[in-house]
Protein backbone atom coordinates (compact mmCIF):
# COMPACT_ATOMS: atom_id res chain seq x y z
CA UNK A 1 0.00 0.00 0.00
CA UNK A 2 1.22 3.48 -0.89
CA UNK A 3 1.73 5.79 2.13
CA UNK A 4 -1.15 8.30 2.41
CA UNK A 5 1.10 11.33 1.93
CA UNK A 6 2.59 9.90 -1.26
CA UNK A 7 -0.83 8.89 -2.57
CA UNK A 8 -2.19 12.39 -1.91
CA UNK A 9 0.75 13.93 -3.75
CA UNK A 10 0.20 11.70 -6.76
CA UNK A 11 -3.50 12.53 -6.88
CA UNK A 12 -2.72 16.24 -6.67
CA UNK A 13 -0.23 15.99 -9.54
CA UNK A 14 -2.64 13.91 -11.61
CA UNK A 15 -5.46 16.45 -11.37
CA UNK A 16 -3.04 19.18 -12.34
CA UNK A 17 -2.14 17.21 -15.47
CA UNK A 18 -5.72 16.74 -16.63
CA UNK A 19 -6.97 20.24 -15.80
CA UNK A 20 -7.09 21.43 -19.41
CA UNK A 21 -9.48 18.66 -20.53
CA UNK A 22 -11.25 18.12 -17.21
CA UNK A 23 -14.51 19.88 -18.10
CA UNK A 24 -14.74 18.23 -21.51
CA UNK A 25 -14.17 14.78 -20.02
CA UNK A 26 -16.81 15.43 -17.36
CA UNK A 27 -19.36 16.28 -20.04
CA UNK A 28 -18.49 13.19 -22.06
CA UNK A 29 -18.39 10.76 -19.12
CA UNK A 30 -21.72 11.95 -17.71
CA UNK A 31 -23.45 12.46 -21.08
CA UNK A 32 -23.77 16.13 -20.24
CA UNK A 33 -25.60 15.60 -16.94
CA UNK A 34 -22.88 16.71 -14.52
CA UNK A 35 -23.96 20.35 -14.52
CA UNK A 36 -27.54 19.41 -13.60
CA UNK A 37 -26.19 17.34 -10.69
CA UNK A 38 -24.14 20.28 -9.47
CA UNK A 39 -27.26 22.44 -9.61
CA UNK A 40 -29.10 19.93 -7.40
CA UNK A 41 -26.16 19.85 -4.99
CA UNK A 42 -26.15 23.64 -4.70
CA UNK A 43 -29.91 23.74 -4.18
CA UNK A 44 -29.59 21.27 -1.29
CA UNK A 45 -28.04 24.02 0.83
CA UNK A 46 -30.06 26.63 2.70
CA UNK A 47 -27.61 29.40 3.61
CA UNK A 48 -28.87 32.66 5.09
CA UNK A 49 -28.71 35.79 2.97
CA UNK A 50 -25.06 36.78 2.73
CA UNK A 51 -24.00 33.46 4.23
CA UNK A 52 -20.63 31.84 3.66
CA UNK A 53 -20.35 28.60 1.67
CA UNK A 54 -17.26 26.45 1.12
CA UNK A 55 -16.95 24.37 -2.05
CA UNK A 56 -14.25 21.74 -1.63
CA UNK A 57 -12.41 20.07 -4.51
CA UNK A 58 -13.83 22.88 -6.60
CA UNK A 59 -11.75 21.95 -9.63
CA UNK A 60 -12.60 24.46 -12.36
CA UNK A 61 -15.30 26.01 -10.18
CA UNK A 62 -18.52 24.66 -11.69
CA UNK A 63 -20.11 23.71 -8.36
CA UNK A 64 -19.02 26.97 -6.72
CA UNK A 65 -20.70 28.90 -9.54
CA UNK A 66 -23.81 26.71 -9.20
CA UNK A 67 -23.98 27.75 -5.55
CA UNK A 68 -23.79 31.41 -6.56
CA UNK A 69 -26.54 30.89 -9.13
CA UNK A 70 -28.79 29.14 -6.59
CA UNK A 71 -28.00 31.55 -3.73
CA UNK A 72 -26.99 34.90 -5.29
CA UNK A 73 -26.28 36.51 -1.91
CA UNK A 74 -23.89 33.77 -0.80
CA UNK A 75 -20.18 34.40 -0.39
CA UNK A 76 -18.40 31.34 -1.79
CA UNK A 77 -14.90 30.09 -1.07
CA UNK A 78 -13.79 27.66 -3.79
CA UNK A 79 -10.93 25.46 -2.62
CA UNK A 80 -8.86 22.79 -4.34
CA UNK A 81 -5.42 21.35 -3.78
CA UNK A 82 -4.63 21.26 -7.54
CA UNK A 83 -3.74 24.84 -8.46
CA UNK A 84 -3.90 24.34 -12.27
CA UNK A 85 -7.57 23.37 -11.92
CA UNK A 86 -8.41 26.64 -10.19
CA UNK A 87 -6.59 28.66 -12.84
CA UNK A 88 -9.24 27.53 -15.33
CA UNK A 89 -11.92 28.34 -12.76
CA UNK A 90 -10.60 31.88 -12.42
CA UNK A 91 -10.89 32.34 -16.19
CA UNK A 92 -14.57 31.32 -15.91
CA UNK A 93 -15.02 33.70 -13.01
CA UNK A 94 -13.71 36.61 -15.07
CA UNK A 95 -16.10 35.73 -17.89
CA UNK A 96 -19.00 35.64 -15.40
CA UNK A 97 -17.98 38.90 -13.76
CA UNK A 98 -18.65 37.26 -10.41
CA UNK A 99 -16.72 38.86 -7.58
CA UNK A 100 -18.18 36.76 -4.77
CA UNK A 101 -16.23 33.56 -5.41
CA UNK A 102 -12.80 33.41 -3.78
CA UNK A 103 -10.40 30.71 -4.98
CA UNK A 104 -7.93 29.27 -2.49
CA UNK A 105 -5.56 26.32 -2.54
CA UNK A 106 -5.90 23.93 0.38
CA UNK A 107 -6.18 20.37 1.64
CA UNK A 108 -9.65 19.04 2.48
CA UNK A 109 -8.13 17.03 5.34
CA UNK A 110 -6.49 20.10 6.93
CA UNK A 111 -8.76 23.03 6.23
CA UNK A 112 -7.20 26.41 7.07
CA UNK A 113 -10.35 27.67 8.79
CA UNK A 114 -11.61 27.88 12.34
CA UNK A 115 -14.54 25.95 13.72
CA UNK A 116 -18.10 26.75 12.61
CA UNK A 117 -17.11 29.30 9.95
CA UNK A 118 -19.37 28.32 7.04
CA UNK A 119 -23.15 28.18 6.67
CA UNK A 120 -22.82 25.28 4.24
CA UNK A 121 -20.24 23.07 2.53
CA UNK A 122 -20.43 21.40 -0.88
CA UNK A 123 -18.19 19.03 -2.76
CA UNK A 124 -18.40 17.21 -6.06
CA UNK A 125 -16.33 14.10 -6.79
CA UNK A 126 -14.09 14.70 -3.78
CA UNK A 127 -14.78 11.84 -1.42
CA UNK A 128 -13.31 8.99 -3.50
CA UNK A 129 -10.02 10.85 -3.65
CA UNK A 130 -9.57 11.42 0.08
CA UNK A 131 -6.83 9.32 1.63
CA UNK A 132 -8.81 9.53 4.90
CA UNK A 133 -12.55 9.57 4.22
CA UNK A 134 -13.70 9.59 7.89
CA UNK A 135 -11.25 12.40 8.59
CA UNK A 136 -12.55 14.38 5.64
CA UNK A 137 -16.15 14.04 6.83
CA UNK A 138 -15.15 15.24 10.29
CA UNK A 139 -13.21 18.19 8.90
CA UNK A 140 -16.16 19.37 6.80
CA UNK A 141 -18.39 19.08 9.84
CA UNK A 142 -15.89 21.02 11.97
CA UNK A 143 -15.94 24.11 9.77
CA UNK A 144 -19.74 24.15 9.35
CA UNK A 145 -21.99 26.12 11.69
CA UNK A 146 -24.60 24.25 13.73
CA UNK A 147 -27.67 23.78 11.55
CA UNK A 148 -25.65 24.16 8.34
CA UNK A 149 -25.77 21.54 5.62
CA UNK A 150 -23.01 19.55 3.97
CA UNK A 151 -23.86 18.30 0.45
CA UNK A 152 -21.68 15.65 -1.18
CA UNK A 153 -22.03 14.62 -4.84
CA UNK A 154 -20.20 11.43 -5.72
CA UNK A 155 -20.21 8.46 -8.08
CA UNK A 156 -21.60 5.26 -6.57
CA UNK A 157 -21.81 1.67 -7.70
CA UNK A 158 -25.27 0.75 -9.04
CA UNK A 159 -26.91 -2.17 -7.25
CA UNK A 160 -29.15 -3.51 -10.03
CA UNK A 161 -27.30 -6.66 -11.24
CA UNK A 162 -27.71 -6.23 -15.02
CA UNK A 163 -27.02 -2.50 -15.03
CA UNK A 164 -24.10 -3.00 -12.63
CA UNK A 165 -22.40 -5.14 -15.29
CA UNK A 166 -23.06 -2.56 -18.01
CA UNK A 167 -21.78 0.26 -15.79
CA UNK A 168 -18.63 -1.71 -14.98
CA UNK A 169 -17.90 -2.19 -18.67
CA UNK A 170 -18.44 1.50 -19.40
CA UNK A 171 -16.66 2.97 -16.38
CA UNK A 172 -13.69 0.61 -16.17
CA UNK A 173 -13.09 0.01 -19.89
CA UNK A 174 -14.50 2.84 -22.00
CA UNK A 175 -13.71 5.79 -19.71
CA UNK A 176 -9.94 5.08 -19.61
CA UNK A 177 -9.92 4.85 -23.41
CA UNK A 178 -11.71 8.19 -23.69
CA UNK A 179 -9.28 9.69 -21.20
CA UNK A 180 -6.35 8.47 -23.23
CA UNK A 181 -7.74 9.87 -26.46
CA UNK A 182 -9.34 13.13 -25.28
CA UNK A 183 -7.17 14.10 -22.31
CA UNK A 184 -4.03 12.28 -23.38
CA UNK A 185 -3.75 10.64 -19.96
CA UNK A 186 -4.71 6.99 -19.85
CA UNK A 187 -3.24 6.54 -16.36
CA UNK A 188 -5.36 9.30 -14.83
CA UNK A 189 -8.58 7.96 -16.30
CA UNK A 190 -7.67 4.45 -15.22
CA UNK A 191 -7.17 5.68 -11.65
CA UNK A 192 -10.50 7.54 -11.54
CA UNK A 193 -12.70 4.46 -12.15
CA UNK A 194 -10.52 2.31 -9.89
CA UNK A 195 -10.99 4.82 -7.06
CA UNK A 196 -14.62 3.70 -6.93
CA UNK A 197 -13.84 0.02 -6.37
CA UNK A 198 -13.44 0.20 -2.59
CA UNK A 199 -15.52 3.32 -2.06
CA UNK A 200 -18.61 2.83 0.16
CA UNK A 201 -21.93 2.39 -1.62
CA UNK A 202 -24.56 5.05 -0.90
CA UNK A 203 -26.21 3.42 2.17
CA UNK A 204 -22.79 2.79 3.75
CA UNK A 205 -21.68 6.37 3.12
CA UNK A 206 -24.84 7.55 4.85
CA UNK A 207 -23.90 5.46 7.89
CA UNK A 208 -20.39 6.92 7.86
CA UNK A 209 -21.83 10.43 7.92
CA UNK A 210 -24.12 9.54 10.81
CA UNK A 211 -21.18 8.01 12.66
CA UNK A 212 -19.25 11.26 12.12
CA UNK A 213 -22.03 13.14 13.90
CA UNK A 214 -24.15 14.47 11.05
CA UNK A 215 -27.91 14.61 11.58
CA UNK A 216 -30.83 13.94 9.24
CA UNK A 217 -28.57 12.40 6.60
CA UNK A 218 -30.43 11.72 3.36
CA UNK A 219 -29.24 10.64 -0.05
CA UNK A 220 -30.70 10.71 -3.52
CA UNK A 221 -29.65 8.38 -6.32
CA UNK A 222 -29.25 9.85 -9.80
CA UNK A 223 -28.45 8.59 -13.30
CA UNK A 224 -29.87 5.07 -12.83
CA UNK A 225 -28.15 4.70 -9.47
CA UNK A 226 -24.65 5.61 -10.61
CA UNK A 227 -24.54 8.96 -8.78
CA UNK A 228 -25.48 9.83 -5.22
CA UNK A 229 -26.14 13.16 -3.55
CA UNK A 230 -25.77 12.91 0.24
CA UNK A 231 -26.88 15.77 2.47
CA UNK A 232 -26.29 15.95 6.20
CA UNK A 233 -27.05 18.59 8.82
CA UNK A 234 -24.41 19.63 11.34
Amino acid sequence: MMPPAERAQRIQTMFGRIARRYDLMNRLMTMGRDQAWRKLTAQALNPPSGGAVLDLATGTGDLAFAVRDAWPQARVTAMDFAYPMMQFGQVKQQARGDGKVWFAQGDALRLPFGDAVFDGVTNGFLLRNLVDLPGGLLEMKRVTKPGGRVACLEITRPQTPVFREFFGLYFYRLVPLLGGIIAGDLNAYTYLPNSLTKFPVAPDLKQMMLHAGYRDVQYRLLMLGTMALHVGVV
